[in-house]
């Protein structure tokens, strides 16, 4: 399901970071350099390394866009750089000079925070790259930093132990002792878990740290009803402090990096263990999945950064506690269609659906009315929820009974694309879908439900080559 594809080995020292962009590979070391490689052939850039720093550089991100590049360093600084050419676009001093940890694009490329040893956090506009506002934290370093994907709050995590969110004032919301010696790592799924009333969506964090423990928690915001953070569930797999945390693009699976220098990648909605890679032989730092490219980064202090591929056939496939799902939803038993609503956050219908006698079949079957009349749900926000994951649940025995790859599917038409192209939510859609939507729905997302930054549309090249070699293999 997974395999080793390609190993870098130019940094000259410990890989601290790696950031993905559509096209782009970006890497940062103790080596005090930034190296860019395309993701077409992993060749690296007739401009990197990128050198300014003069100390070790922590963290690099990209802009949601892919066109700029940030990085950060003990030397006290954040410098944006243009990915096309490597030239320098702005330097930015943390306004206490202390070494800068960590830094972190907000998802409409306004904003960019930058968090440092001192505890000081700042947020910068992208744009004019001056300082907007400025905020610390009691206690501790900042050493990591994570957007809501719909870009009113953020959090950062400390290096003892606290998780702080921040709204896009920068004030502070709440503020919770999450890993007892300390944060390393954070992420937000881009995935809501569900959409609540009154506007409130839900979102799943993933926050990692030195007590060898992968938390997942669920986190609520909206102006009128204020912010709530949900302790949910804690990973086990690892036996030494965990480095690093990240969610697919998709929000199916999540990745861990560990001192005990390996790499551990989860089933987000079930949390089993996928697969557990060991390639690195010292402490794994960093990793990161592509956008839209079934693509794993690792990076280690063994000074390297190896690429990983998912395979395309079995990925889509779910997991019960125990083994594998069965394939297809039509052949799930009663028992699979409880295990698959406990992953689905709806335990609380499990009595009933074993009292109706639902197994697969009747599941992908039911409809508002039989949810309402025959399973008497008298909910309407929850009948909507169940039929939303019975949708999803129906694409996706469409996409494997037909052989066809989910990820080679437009969201909107369930087809196979032939014209994918990138919108600024960072999913891929056909062209034309895209396009249609976009003048029919006032630039909102397809997958989110948020507006779009941008009407701007990218070809994605990697995901069409991707499809036609699929194409050419399944095809003939």
């Amino acid at each position: 399901m997974v395999k080793l594809i390609h190993t870098l080995a130019d940094h000259g020292d410990d890989v601290n970071c790696c950031a993905f962009s559509f096209s782009l590979l970006a890497t940062c070391s103790l080596d005090k350099t930034i190296r860019l490689y395309s993701l077409h052939d992993f060749t690296e850039l007739p401009h990197s390394p990128l050198k300014f720093h003069t100390y070790a550089v922590h963290c690099c991100c990209f802009s949601p866009s892919g066109h700029i590049l940030a990085s950060c360093s003990t030397d006290g600084t954040t410098a944006l750089w243009n990915t096309e050419n490597g030239q320098m676009l702005a330097v930015m001093e943390q306004p206490s000079g202390s070494p800068v940890r960590v830094c972190q694009f907000s998802p409409d490329s306004r904003c960019l925070t930058s968090g440092a040893a001192d505890g000081t956090v700042v947020l910068w506009n992208a744009q004019s790259y001056k300082l907007y506002r400025c905020g610390s934290v009691k206690d501790g370093s900042l050493v990591a930093c994570a957007f809501s994907p719909n870009g009113s709050f953020f959090v950062t995590g400390s290096s003892c132990g606290d998780l702080t969110v921040w709204d896009d004032k920068m004030r502070c919301l709440h503020s919770e002792k999450a890993h007892d010696l300390g944060i390393t790592c954070c992420d937000f799924s881009s995935q809501p878990v569900s959409d609540g009333e009154q506007g409130l969506q839900f979102f799943r964090l993933a926050s990692c740290g030195q007590d060898c423990q992968v938390k997942i928690w669920i986190v609520s915001f909206t102006h009128i009803l204020g912010f709530e953070l949900k302790y949910k569930s804690t990973l086990s797999g690892h036996c030494a402090p965990v480095l690093a945390c990240a969610f697919s693009h998709d929000g199916q699976m999540l990745v861990s990096g560990s001192v005990d220098k390996s790499v551990i990648v989860y089933d987000t909605n079930t949390e089993n263990i996928l697969h557990t890679l060991t390639q690195h032989t010292r402490y794994v730092t960093t990793c990161a999945f592509a956008p839209n490219t079934l693509l794993l980064a690792t990076g280690s202090m063994d000074k390297t950064v190896n690429i990983w591929q998912f395979d395309l056939e079995t990925l889509c496939q779910a997991r019960s506690t125990e083994d594998q799902l069965k394939q297809f939803t039509e052949d799930w038993s009663e028992e699979d269609v409880s295990t698959w609503l406990c992953a689905q956050d709806l335990k609380d219908l499990v009595g009933i659906f074993k009292m109706n006698n639902i197994d697969g079949k009747e599941l992908l079957n039911l409809t508002k009315e039989s949810l309402a009349d025959d399973l008497k749900i008298e909910s309407l926000g929850l009948r909507s929820k169940v039929l939303r994951k019975i949708e999803e649940l129906r694409t996706k025995v469409k996409s494997l009974s037909s052989g066809i790859p989910d990820e080679f599917v437009c969201p909107i038409t369930r087809e196979l694309m032939k014209d994918p192209v990138i919108a600024s939510d960072g999913y891929s859609y056909e062209k034309e879908a895209i396009e249609n939507w976009i003048s029919k729905k006032k630039r909102t997302s397809p997958m989110t439900n948020l507006v779009l930054p941008s009407a701007v549309l990218t070809p994605n090249r990697t995901l069409k080559m991707a499809i036609n070699r699929w194409l050419e293999t399944h095809q003939k």
